[in-house]
């Protein structure tokens, strides 16, 4: 038996959800009614009001009720109240086919290989509190261990209790440092990892429990660092791996060879990778390396990745990280590449941008019945419209000698912060909802609390203009 739905929107975008669903109905196997909740615009819509305007008792033939994307409230109340499955569509018409296809197919980016160590490189600096913050930060932003990195020549006198500290509050920990006293010191304090040893400081694993990660006295030394890695697997000894990765022009391809070899020679062994070479030395957004290098992460099965946030444009990298290993994970289970998975790591642009033409959205305007200004961006420009007129510029700042504002300062200021985003919008290429803030994917940290206030702020200045009309 097809499932039938029972679409809910508002007067204005009945006519265009009506010619999507007509158009995609029989590929999907289902029925549909569209039904008006009795307010013009969809977006407006809450689910106290549909719970007032819509009853119950229409329901009945509904397997399921989909409601706008953006109507707000708890969509839980709306189930009891209909006693049917409700669902959230997508904010877009557009995206009406993506949803029905998606709808139970969901990926799950609950799970990942590749742990991430983050780095405090400037433990020595900061007092015990300071570190304990900055490692909740990491902590919360995806890091599984937290590294103390320790300074050349920079007396260290809290490591200890750093550690202890880092320890009862439950984290897993790892000291990094180049003087062999510091690591001993740390492994002793409770240090879970010691980064990193070479050949001629091996002998410290004799006088500790951690477990090692050990590097190459010059990356381009295979054969002598194989030689290494055997004697630890002939002596039982854990350890971890790491060939070490080269800035770009210093030998970054020929490094990403020399992993591919690690693991052909070692396919049981545990390998490290740090990446700070490659975000730290390259001024270009880290998103995009983070997702190529997990996804060579991915691909070689390296067990861990150290990330640092030293540099300005690289204080999103364990977070970014985060995503991108999941994504990855999620890829290899489903053997698929890496795409339409997540918007995480699209800080910059989107996966569909613009959702309408020029010409889609002057049909929609010769629907609109009101004063108030709707503001679309395409590949075309920034469109505004109400009953009056439709507008199209690639400057917004072209489109203020259009807009009826006169003694309106609210007015004026929500459409100068609208027009502000679409101007953006257009020029970066990313997807702009009016009465929404702009997403940036993981790089920008929005609650649920600041999306409601955000929508709530656009949605007074809009009625405050209406009611003032309507004194008029």
């Amino acid at each position: 038996m097809s499932d039938h739905l029972i679409f809910l929107t508002g007067k204005l975008a009945k006519i265009s959800l009506e010619k999507v669903l007509s158009d995609i109905s029989s590929q999907h196997n289902f029925t549909y009614d569209v039904m008006d909740i009795g307010v013009n615009v969809a977006a407006l819509a809450t689910i106290d009001i549909i719970m007032k305007k819509v009853g119950a008792e229409v329901m009945q033939k509904a397997t399921k009720i989909v409601i706008p994307g953006r109507c707000r409230g708890d969509i839980e109340e709306l189930s009891k109240y209909f006693k049917k499955t409700c669902v959230r569509g997508p904010e877009e018409l557009k995206d009406i086919p993506s949803f029905l296809g998606l709808q139970g197919k969901d990926l799950d980016l609950s799970k990942y290989d590749t742990k991430i160590i983050g780095e405090i490189t400037e433990a020595p600096n900061m007092k015990i509190e300071q570190i304990v913050q900055q490692a909740k930060r990491y902590k919360d932003d995806g890091a599984d261990i937290i590294d103390i990195g320790c300074l050349p020549s920079t007396k260290f006198p809290h490591l200890t209790d750093s550690i202890k500290e880092l320890k009862r509050l439950g984290y897993m920990v790892s000291v990094d440092s180049l003087n062999t006293d510091d690591l001993i010191q740390g492994s002793k304090a409770g240090a879970d990892f010691l980064l990193s040893l070479q050949e001629e400081t091996i002998w410290v694993m004799n006088e500790v429990d951690s477990i090692p990660v050990i590097i190459p006295d010059h990356p381009r030394e295979e054969k002598k660092f194989y030689k290494l890695i055997e004697q630890l697997i002939k002596n039982d000894k854990p350890f971890i791996a790491d060939s070490i990765l080269e800035p770009i022009n210093f030998g970054f391809t020929d490094s990403l060879v020399r992993y591919q070899n690690l693991r052909k020679e070692f396919p049981a062994i545990e390998i490290m990778i740090g990446i700070g070479n490659i975000t730290e030395l390259t001024h270009a957004d880290t998103a995009g390396m983070n997702a190529i290098l997990f996804g060579i992460a991915s691909e070689l099965d390296i067990n861990y990745a150290l990330c640092t946030q030293v540099s300005e444009h690289c204080n999103k990298a364990i977070i970014e990280g985060n995503f991108a290993r999941r994504i990855m994970h999620t890829t290899k289970q489903y053997n698929m590449p890496p795409k339409d998975i997540s918007n995480k790591l699209l800080n910059l642009h989107e996966r569909k941008p613009f959702p309408y033409s020029t010409e889609e959205l002057k049909e929609m305007w010769g629907n609109v019945k009101d004063k108030n200004y709707r503001i679309y961006v395409n590949n075309e420009g920034i469109h505004v419209f109400n009953k009056k007129a439709f507008y199209t510029e690639k400057d917004a700042t072209e489109l203020y000698q259009y807009l009826d504002i006169k003694n309106d300062d609210g007015h004026a200021y929500y459409l100068g912060m609208e027009l502000a985003k679409a101007q953006i919008a257009f020029q970066l290429g990313k997807r702009y909802d009016q009465d929404e803030m702009l997403k940036w994917g993981c790089s920008v940290d929005v609650s649920d609390e600041d999306i409601m206030r955000f929508k709530t702020a656009g949605h007074t200045m809009r009625k405050m203009k209406t009611k003032k009309e309507d004194r008029k």
